[in-house]
């Protein structure tokens, strides 16, 4: 089958028709005024000759007048795929030989750089990809445009968009022109611009129609002929919208904070992840006193911060309190909301904080104790920590008489955690994020953000810093297998590892103490370094890379600890003279800083050790539901959830439908580059609608979280596990984790877009002496790879050269 009319076009014969021509099939089938055509079939293109005769036959049934010839590949006007102006149309086609020639212009578009490399960047197999051309009557519009049933820039579902411009509407598409850009709220408008009220209300009504069918936002690009007739050219989904929150049933909006990038993670989190992280972190806010529904958007951690917002009590210190993990950015967008009449105080809200308040109240007991004991022996707070996950560490480990599939569910389900020892963990950690945050507020005019950073630096007893420098340690002792190390691709060092094939570089030490870490090391169905030690040896060739001892991380530790110890005697000696009390008070907060501040990546070090042998339990499970047929491969057991595991191994349920739906989603979320920091119920991304700053050329602005200033080329990474950093080069990045700080000791600078400056990526920068600007929006879109940046960790600038 070669040509067939549009009208038989369905949404089932996407592999026939394309996408393109399979929505406007639909289109049709339900009613709407769509041009009259054909399509010619991919099955013509794979063949590689175009079928002229056929084609000429239907041209003739259209009239052989001007035509419309537009691309329909097989990979186009997809769910998460577009495909928008990648491949080529050729408009006002008169003639048989122009169209022939406009249809093989459409066929070559396929393989044009840009269609390639969006398909790349997708990883959209070529191989797999066909080509079939809309050949449709020509509409000569008086105005034509897009119209987007959600507000595409905001996110916003009952808010849509319209973009319009006199002509064809290739002038808006394109870009081409200056347009009349619409909001559709539902509020009457008087006229203006290119479209009257009629139109707009016309539009209103026909992108509710199709969102209604195709069940999604679109996109749909239309043209009003000379008659005022609406015709519709395209409609497809609109693929950059963030998931909504799902739907709760309750009149006023709500609102929710994303939590993953308080660890360093914006990736998506695995079903398995999610389903454990959602209830550890509202236990571990419920020990705090707080109750607040986590929440999966889009596969990542959300809060539903509604109950806190609308509560007077808790309103008046939310935003405060989102300094010290949040940052900056969720400040903002929670002052917006708290300004928002709909986030206004309620009464079963006030009941609530109330409750919650009450259970504060119980947790401040425990609380005070704490910290009085590690602010007066901050030593022995320390020991008491390090016991404390060392037995985490051997109680972790699964009893020996486990043998099948049901004993280890029974083992993963019955874990409890330690309240002693969560404790011993929490409370010293507290105390020192408290001793590093306080100073500031108390050294108002006396001492600069700056310079108090400064004092937080190389600061002693922090894990990740001793990882970093146990790695270093290998680099230093590699010896004759330094050309191995660096020559070797990572992923091939690590299969020869893992086979037993590598020379003994000291890996399996390092392994054996850490090997229980990773990128998004929190998330449960992902590898840890003893499963897969690429990005260790790809740290370890970046480390063997620095030649200057000076660079070298236990030396650039060392300074910024001798200038942090220096800077905070200087400080204490001047806040003393101008004001006794207040400076006294803050030099005791900032030496137990030192003492303590350097815990807080011990907390979570410890609880990676019970999910290492969860995920290593997990796996034996797959495996065994793996042999018996029920799953394709081990680790599909990540894209379940405890209880579906459970059905399996009990009820021999299949879900392997329900993982292949669930991987798809999982890998498109993957190539997701920006996650809102808040969102509404009506998926408002909060931070779209906040005023911007008036931008500065050539300089990006974020939040300063680590002193200095250093120029040097750029370095964009989006996955660590491969990443090449050159000694000086800066590091950009949308967000790090632990699993990221062995690239900061080759590194001159970090920026990232989002963070706080207590949390893991900047307090890291501090040790190590390397200024960081966080919070800065865009970066790893606004900086390519090998640009000259200047990065000011006073200012909280990056200036891009």
């Amino acid at each position: 089958m070669h040509v067939i009319a549009l009208s038989e076009a369905t949404a089932d014969m996407v592999d026939l028709v394309g996408g393109k021509a399979a929505g406007l099939g639909e289109l049709i089938r339900r009613g709407e005024r769509v041009p009259e055509g054909f399509c010619v079939t991919a099955e013509a293109h794979r063949l590689g000759v175009i079928p002229q005769a056929e084609i000429v036959a239907a041209y003739e049934r259209l009239g052989a007048g001007p035509v419309a010839v537009r691309s329909s590949a097989t990979a186009e006007d997809l769910p998460d795929a577009s495909f928008a102006g990648q491949q080529d149309t050729v408009l006002n086609v008169t003639g048989t030989a122009e169209l022939i020639a406009a249809i093989g212009k459409c066929w070559d578009s396929l393989h044009s750089a840009r269609a390639t490399a969006y398909r790349d960047a997708r990883e959209i197999d070529h191989s797999t990809v066909r080509m079939a051309v809309v050949v449709q009557r020509m509409i000569t519009p008086a105005v034509a445009g897009v119209l987007f049933t959600a507000n595409p820039l905001t996110g916003r579902r009952d808010e849509m968009a319209v973009d319009a411009a006199p002509g064809l509407g290739t002038a808006v598409v394109d870009g081409a022109a200056t347009v009349d850009h619409y909001v559709l709220d539902g509020v009457a408008r008087d006229a203006e611009g290119c479209l009257t009220p009629a139109h707009l209300a016309e539009l209103r009504a026909t992108g509710e129609r199709l969102q209604g069918h195709f069940g999604s936002p679109q996109d749909v690009e239309w043209a009003i002929d000379g008659d005022g007739v609406l015709w519709l050219l395209q409609s497809r989904p609109i693929t950059s919208l963030f998931p909504l929150p799902p739907e709760t049933g309750k009149p006023l909006p709500r609102v929710y904070l994303e939590f993953g990038h308080v660890q360093g993670m914006l990736q998506p989190v695995t079903p398995m992840g999610m389903s454990t992280l959602r209830s550890q972190i509202s236990a571990m806010l419920a020990s705090l006193g707080v109750r607040v529904e986590i929440v999966d958007i889009g596969g990542r951690l959300y809060g539903d911060l509604t109950d806190l917002a609308r509560s007077r009590s808790s309103r008046k210190r939310l935003v405060k309190l989102l300094a010290v993990d949040f940052g900056p950015r969720a400040q903002a967008v929670m002052q917006h909301v708290l300004g928002d009449p709909r986030f206004a105080v309620t009464t079963v809200s006030a009941e609530r904080g109330a409750a919650q308040g009450a259970a504060s109240l119980r947790t401040a007991g425990r609380a005070v104790v704490g910290i009085l004991r590690a602010l007066a022996r901050p030593d022995a707070a320390r020991i008491r920590m390090f016991q404390a996950v060392e037995q985490m560490r051997v109680r972790s480990a699964a009893p020996a008489d486990l043998r099948t599939a049901a004993d280890r569910l029974r083992f993963l389900k019955a874990r409890d955690a330690d309240d002693d020892s969560a404790d011993a963990i929490m409370w010293p950690i507290v105390t020192g994020m408290l001793a590093a945050a306080l100073p500031a507020s108390l050294l108002k005019g006396v001492a600069t953000q700056d310079e108090i950073h400064t004092v937080l630096g190389g600061m002693p007893h922090n894990v990740t810093i001793e990882m970093d420098l146990a790695l270093w340690r290998l680099a230093q002792n590699a010896g004759d297998h330094r050309q191995l190390l660096l020559d070797t691709p990572p992923d091939e060092l690590a299969a020869r590892y893992l086979r037993g094939t590598l020379p003994d570089v000291g890996m399996a030490g390092f392994l054996d103490a850490y090997g229980h870490r990773g990128v998004a090391e929190v998330d449960l169905g992902v590898p840890r370094w003893a499963e897969d030690p690429t990005p260790v040896f790809a740290a370890l060739a970046n480390y063997l890379r620095v030649t200057d001892p000076r660079q070298g991380p236990d030396q650039r530790f060392q300074r910024a600890a001798a200038t942090a110890e220096a800077a905070l005697d200087e400080l204490v000696r001047r806040a003393r003279r101008r004001r006794p009390v207040r400076g006294t008070i803050a030099g005791f907060l900032l030496r137990r800083a030192r003492s303590l501040a350097g815990l807080r990546e011990a907390g979570k070090f410890a609880g990676l050790y019970p999910l290492r042998e969860t995920r290593r339990q997990l796996l034996l499970i797959g495996a065994d539901l793996h042999a018996a047929g029920l799953l394709e491969q081990p680790d599909d057991i990540m894209f379940l959830t405890l209880d579906e595991a459970h059905a399996s191994v009990h009820d021999s349920v299949d879900h392997r439908a329900t993982i292949a739906s669930r991987r798809a989603v999982h890998r498109r979320e993957l190539r997701r580059r920006t996650v809102p920091v808040a969102l509404l119920s009506d998926g408002t991304d909060v931070e779209a609608v906040l005023p911007v700053a008036p931008a500065v050329d050539g300089t990006l602005t974020g939040v300063g979280a680590s002193a200095g200033r250093v120029t040097g080329p750029a370095r964009v990474v989006h996955d660590p596990a491969t990443a090449h950093v050159e000694p000086g080069e800066v590091l950009v990045a949308a967000t790090t984790d632990p699993g990221w700080t062995p690239l900061f000791l080759t590194a001159g600078a970090l920026v990232t877009e989002t963070g706080a400056i207590m949390a893991h990526g900047p307090t890291v920068a501090r040790e190590y002496g390397i200024p960081a600007v966080i919070c800065v929006p865009d970066a790893t879109r606004t900086i390519s790879t090998g640009q000259l940046v200047t990065v000011d960790g006073a200012a909280g600038t990056v200036t891009v050269h």
